[in-house]
């Protein structure tokens, strides 16, 4: 089920985040679901967005996290970047299951507080 935006906007800001990386992780496993090779290149490059955000949005000094959250985030960042850049939408089905996972273990981080990125100066 998708929540609406009014819904969203009701969420705080880790929830938010959270909802996007599973939202992320839905849309690529519905596109290799329907085999449909548009949406799996949207949902790839969705994806890509959501994870150079991250990158972007960890680096910054005003940003405050733990240097292994930054790291972790980084790393992931940079491995989700790597694998959609070389393989494209003929990305191997292992691969894209790896990215659904990271994509749903990060979620779920936020949400357990277990990945605590405090953008507030």
């Amino acid at each position: 089920m998708l929540l609406d935006a009014a819904q969203i906007e009701g969420l705080s800001l880790t929830e938010q985040d959270a909802f996007s990386m599973s939202q992320a992780a839905v849309l690529l496993d519905q596109a290799r679901a329907k085999g449909d090779l548009k949406a799996l290149a949207a949902a790839l490059d969705h994806n890509l967005e959501l994870w150079v955000g991250i990158r972007t949005l960890v680096s910054r000094p005003e940003v405050r996290a733990s240097q292994n959250v930054q790291e972790n985030l980084t790393k992931l960042a940079n491995y989700v970047a790597d694998a959609t850049m070389s393989h494209g939408i003929e990305i191997p089905e292992k691969t894209l299951d790896t990215l659904i996972n990271i994509d749903l273990q990060v979620s779920e981080g936020l949400l357990e507080g277990k990945l605590n990125v405090d953008r507030q100066k």
